[in-house]
């Protein structure tokens, strides 16, 4: 069955899953404050679109590259910096906070080249002296939400712009 607004149409489809495999996903989606499944499959599909999509080395993307290390260690914070200047093109801006005597949080937005910040995110996390490091990327448009759920574009007021 379809339906829709004028915006977007919906369809409606049924799947066959394990009973049990359905608990836990009911679990999980409710912990997470969804408040039905459709919204929770819709962004499955989504997460997954995206991840197709940032596969592509060529794909331009947006992301973030989030580090943990310690300060302390010989020359860790001027291998950070030399490295983001040197790729000064694929880094959109940068967070730093102290978490504690010796660690800290760093966190880069980047964008570019699927291979190029993967490349260049797993040189900064293969830095000594970093302790933990993550590299989430993201592409405009690869999901877009055009079912009047949650995020994507709005025609709503608001303060901020776009």
């Amino acid at each position: 069955m379809i339906w829709g607004d004028g915006v977007s149409a919906l369809s409606r489809i049924g799947i066959a899953i394990d009973s049990v495999l359905l608990e836990r996903f009911d679990r999980s989606i409710g912990r997470r404050g969804y408040t039905n499944r459709s919204e929770a499959f819709r962004d499955l599909i989504r997460d997954r679109l995206v991840s197709e999509q940032t596969a592509a080395p060529n794909a331009t993307v947006f992301g973030t590259v989030t580090l943990i290390y310690d300060h302390h260690a010989h020359g860790v914070s001027e291998k950070l910096t030399e490295a983001q200047h040197a790729h000064h093109e694929l880094v959109i801006s940068t967070s730093h906070a102290h978490l504690d005597h010796d660690s800290c949080l760093e966190v880069l937005i980047v964008q570019g080249k699927a291979g190029e910040v993967e490349q260049f995110a797993d040189r900064l996390i293969g830095l000594k002296g970093v302790q933990h490091g993550k590299l989430v990327m993201t592409s405009p448009g690869a999901a877009q939400k055009q079912d009047g759920g949650k995020g994507g574009r709005h025609a709503g007021k608001h303060d901020h712009k776009h």
